[in-house]
């Protein structure tokens, strides 16, 4: 299923294609379940993309960037 989500970090609109189903996703919504009970099947990257709107690639860019600032 194609999921829309808006990064907390950027405010970019991102789409990602997950492995879920409506059902799921209103289950987490309603905030009365965890990302981990009702996405056990799903990866990390995955996970925080339906909590933070966060894709992969974006986690990657904010990393690198952290990192450069440390040294």
């Amino acid at each position: 299923m194609k999921v829309m989500k808006m990064s907390y970090l950027t405010g970019k609109i991102h789409t990602l294609d997950i492995p879920v189903t409506h059902k799921q996703l209103i289950r987490y919504e309603n905030g009365n379940e965890s990302v981990h009970d009702v996405f056990p099947n799903l990866s990390r990257a995955h996970r925080e993309f339906i909590m933070s709107g966060i894709p992969p690639e974006e986690r990657k860019l904010t990393s690198a960037r952290q990192k450069k600032g440390k040294e």
